[in-house]
């Protein structure tokens, strides 16, 4: 995984479009404020900037360190009191050791005319945050650099400095590389040394650091063996740390706020298009993919918002071997890696490392598997439903005491849609990835606590409570994905071969409830409400006392509506040929729950349209 990504941030580096490669001793950063001073050292003013890019000293770490001319206010100019005295004094040692060149010598004037320049500077910075309350944070929070009154680039940016910044760093690598000879366990080579530094922080992790995580790290003794010291016992080389670490922020950044045509917020991003999937599909994990040559994806799209159309045409290609649909060649790699915060370091979730060709295939076969019959209320008849993934892992969420309003707080949100994807994308051609089976669990759960809150008002309004289409797709795949061994297949709206006895329950649970709707109209709490639990479990108990209520609500119906009471028996029957009422099985296990839930939303839907043609 460590190297995909360090490939993947020298490409970045590589790739940019000015066609500019930036040298392992610098980096670009964020710069919000510009010191100006005279050439003799003395305080003109300060500039705002607006968090612009700036080429600088490449600092692995911040802990114990400083950067040459830009670093925060406390660094800078002590800002914070006694608490920033020891971050200042390392940015003036840092500063020292550049003394001699000309470039930097208004700089060391600044601090040792203390009157005229940093305190006059801190004076100025303190007034400007404190009457500018909307902007504080970021004066707070932003780089600081200096620049000559009457010179357009900042002091850290002349060439000469940022020579020296090239120099130093090289007789530093030198250094290490007379002192070690081991291979970089990353690129096996010895072109840059492995030494005991830090590899640099990863920002934006869900539940990390603010400041960044580390995803390598040795902060204790208790880590380290065989006398190595800190990083050195990972073996991977300054280069290839610096890179993994570039390349995970890249896929991590959030992009750059915009306007887009219409007018509603977006993002850009740019050398790239977006690589990250966080907020939608839970709030402490982020699941990262790329490709080896930054190749589009556009199936990945599909998976957040299915278009029938699109859908079947990606299964009709693949279903018929041609891969010139397809646009890609195998030797082209997809990876992906789900990570998530942690008080030291960044947890690896997983990792996925396959084929774009087989990543295809994975797609279509996902959409095959999660495809569901739903009857469209709007368009007054059934479809094909594909429901998008992160649809499918919130079906599974805990809701709160109202029932209208999801609980962030739980955790199953981020560990459904990580099993999920990689359900979806990396699914064996030989035979169907399973799901983990608590998720099937979880999402029996869901349905049987999810009343509804009350009457419904509508057919439409009743079915988005209970058996979900969302619900119903996520049990669709895990039974099919899972349980290989019965003879049977479920499919979009039935099964495929001989019913089994949990299916059949669920569909004359689905009539039984229609006869007493029928027979009652709208009710607080139906047999749905009171009974589905308990006959999904227990069928032999539940369903002795519902054909007994089911009694009364026909004998209820045949003396107002016996059309309809005919006709509703008569599809009750039906169900029930074949099979002795007598003799339904105690309990049902978590398989057959799962069958009891398909076999009542398949029912349900067919009466949703068989109430709509009457």
């Amino acid at each position: 995984m460590i190297k995909e990504l360090s490939d993947f941030g020298k490409a970045l580096r590589a790739g940019k479009a000015d066609g500019a490669w930036v040298h392992n001793a610098l980096k670009e950063e964020l710069i919000s404020m510009e010191l100006i001073i005279m050439p003799d050292g003395t305080f003109h003013g300060i500039q705002h900037v607006d968090s612009k890019p700036t080429t600088a000293e490449a600092i692995t770490a911040k802990k114990g360190k400083a950067r040459l001319l830009l670093d925060k206010p406390e660094e800078v100019l002590c800002f914070g009191g006694a608490a920033s005295a020891q971050k200042h004094q390392l940015f003036l040692e840092k500063v020292a050791l550049y003394k001699s060149m000309d470039e930097v010598s208004s700089v060391t004037a600044f601090y040792e005319n203390r009157e005229a320049g940093i305190k006059a500077a801190l004076a100025a910075f303190e007034a400007l945050i404190a009457t500018d309350d909307k902007k504080a944070k970021k004066y707070l929070s932003g780089n600081v650099g200096f620049r000559i009154h009457s010179e357009s680039l900042r002091i850290h940016e002349k060439p000469t400095v940022l020579q020296m910044v090239i120099n130093k760093y090289e007789t530093a690598q030198q250094e290490h590389l007379t002192k070690s000879s081991k291979k970089c366990s990353v690129c096996g080579k010895r072109e840059y040394p492995v030494d005991g530094k830090p590899h640099g922080m990863i920002k934006n992790v869900p539940d990390g650091q603010k400041a960044g995580s580390a995803l390598v790290s040795y902060n204790e003794n208790a880590f380290e063996s065989y006398e190595l010291s800190k990083n050195e016992n990972s073996s991977i080389c300054t280069n290839c740390a610096r890179t993994y670490v570039e390349g995970l922020n890249a896929l991590l950044s959030d992009g750059t706020p915009f306007k887009n045509e219409k007018n509603k917020d977006d993002l850009l991003y740019k050398y790239r298009w977006p690589r990250r999937r966080s907020a939608s599909y839970g709030l402490d994990s982020a699941i990262l993919f790329w490709t080896r040559n930054n190749v589009n994806v556009p199936e990945m799209d599909q998976l957040d918002a299915p278009d029938a159309g699109t859908v079947a045409t990606m299964i009709s290609a693949v279903s018929s071997g041609n891969r010139n649909d397809g646009k890609y060649i195998e030797t082209e790699k997809f990876y992906s890696c789900t990570l998530s915060g942690a008080a030291a370091r960044i947890a690896v979730r997983d990792w996925i490392e396959t084929s774009l060709g087989e990543f295809r295939t994975s797609i279509a076969q996902w959409f095959k598997d999660i495809a569901i019959t739903r009857f469209d209320f709007d368009q007054k008849k059934s479809t094909i439903h594909y429901s998008p993934l992160y649809a499918l892992s919130k079906s599974c969420q805990r809701k709160l005491l109202d029932g209208n309003k999801y609980d962030d707080d739980d955790t199953t949100l981020a560990r459904v849609a990580s099993s999920l994807w990689k359900a979806a994308i990396h699914n064996n051609t030989s035979r169907s990835s399973p799901i983990p089976i608590w998720i099937l669990s979880k999402v029996l759960q869901r349905a049987k606590m999810d009343k509804g809150g009350g009457k419904a008002k509508s057919l439409a309004q009743f079915s988005k409570h209970g058996v979900t289409p969302e619900r119903a797709a996520l049990i669709k795949l895990i039974l099919n994905r899972n349980f290989t061994g019965g003879g049977f297949m479920v499919t979009e709206d039935g099964i495929q071969g001989e019913k089994p006895i949990a299916y059949i329950c669920g569909e004359i649970f689905a009539k039984m409830e229609s006869i007493q709707f029928a027979a009652l109209g709208e009710r607080n709490a139906g047999i749905r409400e009171k009974f589905f639990s308990y006959a999904m479990t227990t069928p032999a108990a539940a369903f002795g006392r519902l054909f007994n209520l089911n009694s009364k609500h026909f004998t209820k119906l045949k003396h107002e509506k016996p059309g309809l009471a005919v006709n509703l028996d008569k599809g009750l029957q039906e169900l029930c040929r074949g099979i002795d009422i007598n003799k339904f099985p105690a309990m049902f296990r978590l398989e057959e729950q799962g069958q009891f839930a398909i076999g009542y939303y398949h029912q349900r839907q067919k009466q949703f349209a068989e109430t709509n043609t009457k």
